[in-house]
């Protein structure tokens, strides 16, 4: 039996909006990944712990809040410092284009941006995990 790839769908900073993460959440699942959502407000030290206690392949970090220049470059760093070289670190929500080097130059594997399907964020983790 080959090993579902496992998905941690965090929600970093004070964004109180989840309702893509959760669709992102089910839709995933029901492609075959094994999938947690973290819930609202978790900081970078949560996320980290989090991707170490269940054992992620890929951590999912969506933000909808504009604190994506601080808040995913601190969660790479920390997950880079806790020996997660492997977890796949991807990002999504309302973040402006200009802003996407910034980050993949800070460790983010990719940005999927409003009008991504679930389908090509599928294909893409599937690719690189």
């Amino acid at each position: 039996m080959e090993k579902r790839i496992k998905i941690l769908i965090a929600k970093p900073g004070l964004d109180g909006h989840n309702r893509g993460a959760k669709a992102l959440t089910l839709g995933l699942r029901e492609l075959g990944f094994d999938v947690i959502y973290s819930g609202l407000r978790q900081d970078p030290e949560q996320i980290v712990e989090k991707d170490i206690e269940k054992k992620v392949d890929v951590s999912g970090l969506s933000l909808l809040s504009g604190a994506h220049k601080s808040l995913v470059p601190r969660v790479v760093e920390l997950a880079r410092q806790k020996g997660l070289d492997k977890v796949l670190i991807i990002g999504g929500g309302t973040i402006p284009e200009e802003d996407i080097p910034f980050l993949k130059e800070r460790g983010i594997a990719e940005i999927f941006g409003p009008g991504s399907t679930i389908e090509e964020i599928a294909g893409y983790i599937r690719k690189y995990v």
